[in-house]
């Protein structure tokens, strides 16, 4: 039987635990004994821990051997803020498809007041990344940043940069992604309900990102960013 993985809230040599709501979800709605075993995640390295204490708000393990762990994918997702109930299910999934980080960016089109509001959020979705790199078996979550401005979001690693468009009606995604299959860095740019204004994806042009179009279909937010994480994440394990 496969172990539940869990990613450890703080550690030391043969030692780890889960703090605050994250130990009593295990605890209380799992009913976690001292003795039972799970995968236990401290930074890159997966090893398999039995639970010494359980206790209000603290779940302690014993850390035994290592187990072994597929690999991230290298995708940075710069997904423009949408409807928060959508963003959190694009997080949710993209980060089950293996995704490094996640660049929310307050866009053109970003409604004003989920830009507002955007701010707040931060903590909730790096909690959502955390528990979706759980139920996934990550050995770590994305990580999550606070919302920038397209312009400071721009300059990500070197790579292979792709900004979907829905303007664009040459160049499709899978095409881009097939000339660059040498590439182990990419990072995807999904715009907002509306799409990027032609400004910005002037910008994306300027700092040297390829435009490219999931087909003739309009796709929401979400489903754009699910889906195009899913085309690259293929490319990247089958290198």
């Amino acid at each position: 039987m496969t172990r539940r993985r869990w990613i450890a809230d703080e550690f030391s040599g043969d030692h780890a635990a889960l703090l605050g709501d994250h130990a009593d979800h295990l605890a209380r709605v799992l009913r976690a004994r001292v003795g039972q075993e799970f995968d236990i995640s401290t930074a890159d390295v997966v090893r398999r821990g039995r639970i010494s204490l359980v206790e209000d708000g603290r779940v302690e393990f014993e850390l035994a051997e290592e187990v072994p762990f597929a690999k991230s994918a290298e995708i940075t997702l710069l997904v423009a803020v949408f409807k928060f109930d959508r963003m959190e299910w694009a997080i949710e999934k993209c980060t089950e498809l293996g995704v490094a980080r996640i660049i929310p960016v307050i866009s053109r089109r970003t409604d004003s007041h989920l830009a507002a509001a955007s701010g707040k959020r931060i903590e909730r979705w790096q909690r959502v990344a955390r528990q979706a790199a759980e139920q996934s078996r990550r050995a770590s979550p994305p990580e999550v940043v606070a919302p920038l401005k397209l312009s400071a979001a721009l300059n990500v690693p070197d790579g292979c940069r792709i900004v979907l468009a829905e303007s664009e009606e040459e160049t499709l995604l899978r095409d881009v992604v097939g000339r660059s299959s040498s590439n182990s860095l990419f990072a995807l740019a999904i715009g907002p309900e509306g799409g990027w204004a032609e400004d910005e994806l002037s910008s994306f042009r300027e700092a040297g990102w390829i435009s490219a179009s999931m087909g003739n279909t309009i796709l929401r937010a979400e489903t754009a960013a699910i889906a195009a994480t899913a085309v690259v994440a293929s490319a990247l394990f089958a290198l």
